[in-house]
């Protein structure tokens, strides 16, 4: 069982905090830890998440002013040397080090900095140059799925299959949190159409939830579970009230090592309605999901400079179209 410790942002910009929590991931019996590679200078300015965007009556685009998320991005950043302390002190605690790469332009940084594992968020599953690129450069892509239609999933499964040396993909839901009637976890059965090593990446609030969806997940045959993780009291970062503790972590890890038979027993035990967590294996995004999907597919690209006068373009992650 694969447990990826998702440390996103909860570190603050603390690199003696990142590593604490790395320490606090070995001790809970992850296997992964995962940082995410968001740089301020790739956040592209899109007029119409200044102000929001509504048309007939319906909300487009949430407000998301670029200058106040570009100063919260800012200190957020690793350094390439933190980067490359980050990979070296999670091997030698026996984890895997990974991050999230949400650009073309730093595929070859995160490889300088030694990284060999990476995922691509769900926004991403569908940028089909990104994923050639990744798959040509390190060795095992973890791609989540939760905000891509299918057609796009199918065309992005072909590119992995034909190019990867080795993938697995996470269903999710990308609704921030989620609720439990909103996990349609019969889709981790569905994915292994694609590959056998299927996984979840769970969003859902853990004081309300706690990790509910995570061990429904696994008794739907889960080989994976990503969940943020943090060592702080909730209320001190942006993905506090997502992620699990070291606590958590350990017991995902007990309820792994049951049967079946026995993981279903203890859930029915825990939340007799847990069924309600299985939802639909083909769906539709919601409108929050098309919202947030509208929203982060775009939000990142690289400046590459052209010609004498140095005009700058913006090279995004995607240059094809689904067959």
């Amino acid at each position: 069982m694969e447990v990826i410790a998702e440390l996103c942002q909860n570190h603050n910009g603390d690199f003696e905090l990142l590593l604490k929590m790395v320490d606090a991931a070995a001790e809970s019996g992850a296997t992964h830890v995962k940082i995410q590679h968001i740089y301020a200078k790739n956040l592209v300015y899109r007029p119409e998440f200044e102000m929001g965007l509504e048309q007939g009556g319906a909300l487009k685009a949430f407000c998301r002013p670029w200058q106040k998320e570009y100063d919260r991005l800012k200190e957020l950043e690793l350094t390439d040397d933190e980067c490359c302390r980050f990979v070296e002190y999670s091997r030698s605690l026996g984890l895997i080090p990974m991050t999230t790469c949400f650009s073309r332009g730093d595929v070859e940084r995160i490889y300088q900095q030694g990284f060999r594992v990476v995922k691509v968020a769900s926004y991403d599953c569908a940028s089909f140059t990104l994923l050639r690129e990744l798959s040509a450069r390190f060795d095992y892509l973890y791609v989540s799925t939760g905000s891509t239609f299918d057609d796009e999933l199918d065309h992005a499964a072909k590119i992995l299959i034909q190019n990867a040396r080795g993938f697995s993909l996470l269903h999710c839901v990308t609704q921030y949190p989620t609720p439990l009637e909103a996990m349609n976890l019969n889709r981790i059965e569905w994915l292994k159409q694609y590959c056998s090593n299927v996984g979840f990446s769970d969003h859902s609030l853990v004081s309300r939830d706690g990790i509910l969806a995570a061990k429904a997940a696994i008794a739907c045959g889960a080989d994976i579970v990503e969940r943020h993780f943090t060592i702080l009291d909730p209320s001190l970062s942006k993905d506090g009230p997502v992620s699990v503790t070291r606590e958590h972590i350990r017991a995902l890890k007990d309820f792994s090592n049951l049967s079946t038979d026995d993981q279903f027993a203890q859930l029915s035990e825990e939340f007799p309605n847990w069924k309600l967590m299985l939802g639909e294996s083909e769906r539709w995004l919601s409108d929050e999901e098309i919202l947030n999907r509208n929203y982060y597919r775009g939000r990142f690209g690289t400046a590459r400079r052209k010609g004498l006068h140095r005009s700058a373009e913006m090279i995004f992650n995607w240059d094809e179209t689904p067959i």
